[in-house]
C-alpha cells in the first residue's frame, strides 16, 4: 500500500469535468484507489464519491492505492492534480 499527499492545483478544483477525468484515469488501474480529505475517504473510481469531496484549488488530499500497479496509479493521479489545465 502506498499513500501520498498532494495539493490540488486545478483552478476549478475537482468539479464535474476534472472529477470525471480523474475517475477515468483511476479506472485504468487494477489497484484499489482511495482519496482522503479531512474526515472523508472515497473510492477514486467513483464519480459521485469524487464530486462529494468538493476539493478546491489549494486543498491537500491523500491518495492511497493498494495493488500491483499502485505506484504507477498514484504517480499518474498526482500528475493530473498538479498539472491539469481547464
Amino acid at each position: 500500500m502506498i499513500e501520498k499527499q498532494v495539493v490540488v492545483k486545478i483552478e476549478t478544483g475537482l468539479e464535474a469535468r476534472p472529477a470525471a477525468l480523474f475517475v477515468q484515469i483511476a479506472s485504468q488501474y487494477k489497484s484499489n484507489i482511495y482519496v482522503l480529505m479531512e474526515d472523508k475517504q472515497v473510492n477514486a473510481k467513483s464519480i459521485m464519491g469524487m464530486m462529494s469531496l468538493g476539493a478546491l484549488e489549494g486543498q491537500e488530499l491523500a491518495i492511497r492505492a493498494e495493488g500491483n500497479d499502485e505506484e504507477e496509479a498514484i504517480n499518474k493521479l498526482m500528475e493530473f492534480l498538479t498539472s491539469h489545465k481547464e
